[in-house]
């Protein structure tokens, strides 16, 4: 019998590059959207130009639509049909900054996720670096940012919540870390599978640990579109943040109570002796109006603390999910691997 040999090399160099290829891990782009119709197709192509120096690995594409009133679903749309790594998944409505993240998490098919906001702002080629980092043995590699080309009062602002953020918190927030950072899939399994819904990715990603590395980066300018993103917006996130991880304002109200009474006690005890030798030294109402307002006023600052966790507490109990996916094109996820709380 004879063989062809230059078949059964060539048979044999097919079987090697196709177990080459699915031995290669795959790295996962994670893209929130909102009304960023004009940066959609121009992330993708900054991305896939990392992409294409990363030889070891496969690369996907998660674009998540947060219910953008622009034409951002139809750009995502338009690359899901000429690249199939690209997996278009399109909220029912905005529910938020976190549960874009947290739905484009949730239908990752890689060993390692990028989170990548669709602004442009983050410097794409520390993509490079993150993944030698993960090379390295680190599971979390986080972007921090030392400069932030943005206006004086949003950079001042937000230095300074991500300050208090991390001395009233009960973990390590590094500050100035955003959403731009590198997670291997344990610990997108280990975040996704949390069941909390008050949920707050910075928070909860130096909350489940794991080995990490910090890479500094100046943060651009937004070129093209304009934010979403306010000062009230942020407000709101500050809140979510500090009520979700922090019981500071608890510990707070119960020492102001104990340092109120113990010097009351010791007001009213001052007042009779002096009473009993002097006489009555305080006439007229206005002491006791100012008083009245003053501890009020006290009361009612406890009483909004305690109703914004009782709040927490009412969004857990209602056991809503994080999002509503409307669609999803070029889905590939691994079910096995899904933690979904957008059921």
């Amino acid at each position: 019998m004879r063989y062809n040999r230059f078949a059964l090399v060539s048979r044999y160099d097919i079987i090697r590059a196709t177990a080459s290829i699915m031995s290669k891990k795959i790295i996962s782009f994670v893209i929130p959207c909102f009304n960023e119709e004009e940066n959609v197709k121009y992330v993708y192509e900054a991305l896939k130009a990392i992409a294409s120096k990363l030889k070891n690995y496969e690369c996907e594409f998660v674009y998540v639509d947060n219910g953008s009133l622009d034409n951002t679903r139809g750009e995502i749309k338009k690359l899901t049909r000429k690249d199939s790594n690209v997996i278009g998944v399109f909220l029912s409505r905005n529910f938020g900054p976190e549960s874009s993240v947290h739905a484009g998490l949730d239908h990752i098919n890689g060993d390692a996720a990028i989170i990548y906001e669709s602004d442009l702002q983050d410097p794409p080629e520390l993509v490079l670096k993150f993944v030698k980092k993960w090379e390295e043995g680190y599971d979390v590699v986080l972007g921090v940012r030392t400069k932030i080309e943005d206006n004086f009062a949003m950079t001042f602002f937000r230095t300074s919540f991500y300050k208090i953020l991390k001395a009233v918190s009960d973990i390590e927030i590094p500050v100035n870390s955003g959403s731009y950072s590198l997670m291997t899939r344990r610990v997108v399994d280990s975040m996704q599978s949390l069941p909390e819904k008050f949920r707050m990715m910075r928070g909860l990603r130096a909350w489940v640990g794991f080995k990490t590395a910090y890479i500094t980066y100046h943060r651009r300018k937004r070129v093209r579109g304009k934010s979403s993103y306010n000062f009230f917006r942020y407000v709101k996130h500050a809140e979510r943040s500090f009520f979700g991880f922090s019981y500071l304002p608890l510990d707070i109200m119960i020492y102001t109570g104990f340092l109120l009474v113990f010097f009351s006690f010791l007001f009213i005890v001052g007042y009779l002796l002096f009473f009993l030798f002097f006489g009555n030294p305080i006439k007229g109402a206005v002491t006791i109006l100012v008083a009245i307002v003053f501890f009020g006023g006290i009361q009612l600052m406890a009483m909004s603390i305690l109703g914004k966790y009782i709040q927490v507490i009412m969004e857990e109990t209602k056991s809503r999910p994080v999002y509503i996916v409307d669609q999803i094109l070029n889905s590939k996820r691994n079910k096995k691997r899904l933690y979904s709380h957008g059921k």
